[in-house]
């Protein structure tokens, strides 16, 4: 596996790992960030886009377009589904349950007829002890901590889907062509969600608007943008299980700018993902 998309995905988790922090600390509605983010993300890859790949994006074929833009429908999901589990169940089941994005990734893979080897199982299922570590996984028994372990649960099958057709589309389209249908699929589903369920949209401080603005470059220019970029050559089960380090890199960020401190449980989780993202990796390579 090349070596500088190994350094490009490092880069993406930790600007991913910024989304949590970030999202804790803006004074917004979840679904309002959600949206901007994605907005800002269209505003400033579109002037781009337009002026360099202006041949290839009238070139795409329907079915990449199909993909990207159902690529795009997905990502809205998995926003829509993850902001507000955070606000019906614990932040330890939502996250641990958000983030069975590989397993859900390498499930419709083998549904699809991609046999992964038995080291990528492993892997996987090793990473994901090492978040279960961290988080202290405590499933609810009330019907509304359930309903939203269910959303968080679903917002990690739409991350896999979302994944895994970002993956097919970019065989053949690139990058910037692609996260433009993608984040602007994604930015007209999520303000028509935000207008169908009264989120408000302004009104908030100048400091908000920094917050979203750094969120837009750090998760979704640097974070989202990076993984379409590498998942080409590093595969979709890669990409996906190196996520779950988004877990321990949040945790980090909220103990140094929030004063969050990590629990003990935080260097053998770690340890126990980068073991897991270590066998998937040699899994892929044979």
């Amino acid at each position: 596996m090349p070596a500088a998309d190994l350094l490009l995905l490092a880069v993406s988790i930790a600007g991913i790992s910024f989304s949590a922090p970030l999202i804790s600390a803006t004074a917004a509605p979840a679904l309002a960030i959600a949206c901007w983010r994605n907005v800002m993300s269209v505003g400033v890859l579109g002037p781009y886009a337009l002026l360099r790949h202006r041949s290839e994006l009238r070139g795409i074929g329907r079915r990449e377009l199909l993909l990207a833009v159902a690529a795009g429908v997905l990502l809205a999901a998995h926003f829509a589904l993850w902001m507000p589990s955070l606000r019906m169940t614990s932040v330890a089941s939502a996250t641990a349950l958000v983030t069975t994005t590989p397993l859900w990734a390498i499930l419709i893979m083998r549904l699809t007829g991609h046999r992964a080897p038995r080291l990528v199982w492993l892997g996987t299922a090793t990473a994901f002890a090492g978040v279960l570590v961290l988080t202290g996984v405590d499933l609810g028994l009330s019907t509304r901590a359930l309903l939203g372990d269910g959303l968080a649960l679903a917002a990690g099958l739409a991350a896999a889907g979302y994944m895994l057709l970002g993956a097919e589309v970019r065989r053949t389209v690139s990058t910037t062509a692609y996260t433009l249908v993608c984040y602007t699929t994604t930015a007209l589903v999520l303000l028509a969600l935000c207008l169908a369920t009264g989120t408000r949209l302004s009104g908030w401080s100048a400091t908000a608007w920094w917050q979203i603005g750094l969120l837009m470059v750090v998760a979704q220019l640097l974070g989202h943008s990076l993984s379409n970029r590498v998942v080409r050559t590093l595969g979709a089960s890669v990409t996906s299980t190196a996520i779950l380090l988004e877990t321990p890199g949040a945790t980090l960020i909220a103990a140094l700018w929030l004063r969050q401190l990590p629990p003990a449980a935080s260097w053998p989780a770690l340890l126990l993902i980068l073991a897991g993202l270590g066998l998937v990796i040699r899994g892929e390579r044979r």
